[in-house]
Parts: structure tokens; C-alpha cells; sequence
């Protein structure tokens, strides 16, 4: 999407000068973002830089300090359960499974704020065509499975309650790289199926690679924006978060 559309078209989700601390330090410092209907949408940056506190933060999990968050203009609530039930889910890092449950009530529980909606059976399917290790483990308990499939049970729970906006908190940590690249064409295959993505991801190369536009924070404050191939191909970026080249100057330019 070209800025001038941007510029024209109203965002489907939309952080406003975000802030957020934890006792004396500060996490956030005035993070605004946008992520337009259709997009994956990727934050970059190193660790304790405030990626998994930003997408905290979208799902009222921590509090919000100051600035607001919105989804299709109407504000998100400070519960999370609520802000699920607006339209928005997380696969949170470290996957946080429900060990002691299958992998079918896990998925369950993730639909649970439809109620009785008629087509959950529908997207179990979905997410076990998206993810048929999860099927041939239907029963088996969530705590058993491997990592990816961990993750790949994380990220079919936050669809199970159908989002308009899938928010990814480091999907790759901890996976061998085999298994992140299957996961990744899957994301693609999510995005295309017509899910909006804001992905927060250490790995920025892979981050960069799969989305359309990124971010870039540091120490709580968003430092650089753009198309992701501007992004990679930034000489600055690739000598602090893409392990190549080296930096004549700044490693950031500020946000105008």
C-alpha cells in the first residue's frame, strides 16, 4: 500500500502516543502506530526495547499510562477479555499453552468469547488445514507437544475467536529454523486468508522479510518507519538488527 493510500484510508488499528511503566521505568514513551486492513505490519528491535510490552499494552494486560488504542475507530477496552471480544487476539510469547488441557480444548477455549457462534466448527477446520500436526494431536495434552507445535497451537487458540487484527509476540523464540520457516509461510497463508497481522519478532530479517511495512523501537520509542524492503535495505538497520554491514552514522533517524 502506497502512502498516499495511507494517507487516505482510516486505519484498522491505531496506537496513539502510548505510554507505560513499570513503577519508575519507563517502557513506553509516546509509541503511535498504524496497521491498515490486510497488512502484516512487523516491530523490530532488541531485547527490553518494549515489543512485548507494546502488544501488552494493545490487549489492556498491562496498563496503559497514558494514549489510546483503537480498533476500527471505536477505543479498546483496559480488560483484555473485552478487547478479545472487539476483535483482537495475541499468541503471546513463550506460548503460554494451557498444558494440562488437549490440543481440541485448547483450541476451544480460544473461541470461547464467541459463545455459541455456529461456525467454530468451521475454523477448527480452518486451523487444522492450516496446521495439520494439530489434528493428528487432537487429544493428546498441550503440555506433551513440541515447541513448534506449541506454537503452532498459540497461534490457531488467538484465531479460534476470529480477529480482525492476530497480534504475534516473538513467534519464532526458541524454534529451530526448519520449523520457523514452515511457520512463517503459514503466517502468509493467515494474512492471505484475510487476517491482519502485527507481528512483534527478534528475528527482524524474517520479521522484515514476511511483512509489508515495520517499525523500529528502542527503549520504548518507535525510531524508524517504512516498507519493509526500505527497511532491509537500510544500511543502519542491517549493522544493528540484521548482523551486516556497519554504520557510518546514527543507527536511527527520529519519527517526524
Amino acid at each position: 500500500m502506497s502512502e498516499a493510500m495511507m494517507n487516505e484510508k482510516k486505519a484498522l488499528l491505531e496506537v496513539h502516543d502510548l505510554h507505560v511503566s513499570y513503577g519508575a521505568i519507563k517502557a513506553l514513551s509516546g509509541v503511535s502506530l498504524k496497521v491498515y486492513e490486510g497488512e502484516i505490519v512487523s516491530v523490530i528491535g532488541s531485547n527490553g526495547a518494549g515489543k512485548s510490552t507494546l502488544m501488552n499494552a494493545i490487549m489492556g494486560m498491562v496498563r496503559r499510562e497514558k494514549g489510546e488504542v483503537r480498533l476500527s475507530d471505536a477505543v479498546l477496552d483496559s480488560k483484555s477479555f473485552r478487547v478479545v471480544q472487539q476483535g483482537i487476539s495475541l499468541s503471546p510469547e513463550g506460548r503460554k499453552v494451557f498444558a494440562p488441557l488437549t490440543v481440541l480444548e485448547n483450541l476451544r477455549m480460544g473461541a470461547f468469547p464467541r459463545g455459541n457462534d455456529g461456525k467454530i466448527g468451521e475454523d477448527l477446520e480452518w486451523v487444522f488445514s492450516l496446521f495439520p500436526r494439530l489434528k493428528e494431536r487432537i487429544a493428546q495434552y498441550a503440555g506433551t507437544l513440541s515447541g513448534g507445535e506449541q506454537q503452532m497451537l498459540a497461534i490457531g487458540r488467538a484465531l479460534m475467536s476470529r480477529p480482525k487484527v492476530l497480534l504475534l509476540d516473538e513467534p519464532s523464540l526458541g524454534l529451530a529454523p526448519i520449523i520457523i520457516k514452515d511457520i512463517f509461510k503459514e503466517l502468509r497463508r493467515i494474512n492471505n486468508d484475510g487476517v491482519t497481522i502485527l507481528l512483534v519478532e527478534q528475528n527482524a530479517r524474517q520479521a522484515l522479510l514476511l511483512s509489508h511495512r515495520g517499525y523500529v523501537i528502542q527503549t520504548g520509542r518507535l525510531v524508524n518507519e517504512g516498507p519493509s524492503e526500505e527497511l532491509l535495505a537500510n544500511a543502519d538497520i542491517k549493522a544493528a538488527y540484521l548482523g551486516g554491514g556497519h554504520s557510518k552514522g546514527k543507527t536511527t533517524r527520529a519519527l517526524a
